[in-house]
């Protein structure tokens, strides 16, 4: 498993790779972007590439992760030159619990099961993509629901924080995987990787109503430490927690991964 950063010192830019305890400067690349496009562009593993290009420094990485170095963590993925080149998305319904958590919104008695003729819309949507969303090789399968985020500069790094508007009623914290993608030359679109999310959501306002989804959406959010590259994404465990002042006041633990979805990661 491939472990990138992306890291800043004053106007200097550089790539890591994360090789514990140590992240491993390479010499070539600013950005990851910048290798992905050369790896594109030549058809060589972004592996290949960095192993081809050499380190000429390291850095102790907790110093770096505790914010006690001039080095700051950038997010896992950016366009670095143009923000509004790099769009932040997302999909949903795509894992049981959302579909549950979201029918109970709209539901006309929530304790009770949906029936197959009054299900709700994010049941039909879900049950959807239980039914389409694993095509077979070739065909095109059923889109899952999706919303826009916002461009580059809504993007915050590991350390920065995030803030909630006046406007909004809560700013909660929402775990994710994002796919990190790049669109070729020739149009198509490469994945380069994955990174830890923090998405940030108003869940206030999108409990009103199922259709406040996109809207409840707060523009900023974080994405990294790191970017990991040839990962399985067959199942995905991790855990959320807050804690304030050094105490735990709230964990939970979460599953993703293809394993635990009704879409496949192809679809």
């Amino acid at each position: 498993m491939l472990r990138l950063i992306q890291l800043r010192n004053g106007n200097i830019r550089k790539i890591g790779v994360i090789d514990e305890p140590r992240i491993k400067l390479l010499s070539e690349f600013a950005s990851i972007y910048e290798l992905a496009r050369t790896a594109i562009d030549s058809r060589v593993k972004l592996s290949a590439l960095i192993k081809r290009g050499g380190a000429d420094e390291s850095l102790d990485y907790d110093e770096v992760y505790g914010g006690r170095s001039g080095w700051r963590i950038l997010p896992a993925a950016d366009h670095p030159e143009e923000a509004v080149r790099c769009l932040v998305t997302g999909t949903g319904l795509t894992h049981m619990a959302t579909a549950k958590n979201r029918d109970a919104m709209h539901a006309k008695n929530p304790d009770q099961p949906a029936q197959i003729e009054t299900l709700t819309d994010s049941m039909k949507m879900f049950r959807w993509g239980v039914e389409g969303g694993r095509p077979a090789p070739g065909e095109v399968g059923v889109a899952p629901e999706w919303f826009y985020k916002g461009c580059g500069d809504v993007l915050r790094a590991h350390g920065e924080p995030l803030v909630t508007p006046s406007y909004a009623e809560d700013g909660g914290e929402e775990p994710e995987v994002a796919g990190v993608y790049l669109i070729g030359d020739d149009s198509r679109p490469y994945r380069i990787g994955f990174a830890v999310g923090n998405e940030f959501s108003d869940h206030k306002f999108e409990k009103r109503n199922y259709l406040y989804l996109a809207g409840s959406k707060l523009r900023n959010c974080a994405l990294g430490p790191e970017l990991i590259v040839d990962h399985d994404f067959q199942s995905v465990p991790g855990e959320v927690v807050i804690e304030r002042d050094g105490r735990r006041l709230w964990s939970q633990e979460i599953k993703t991964g293809d394993a635990e979805m009704c879409h496949s990661l192809s679809n």
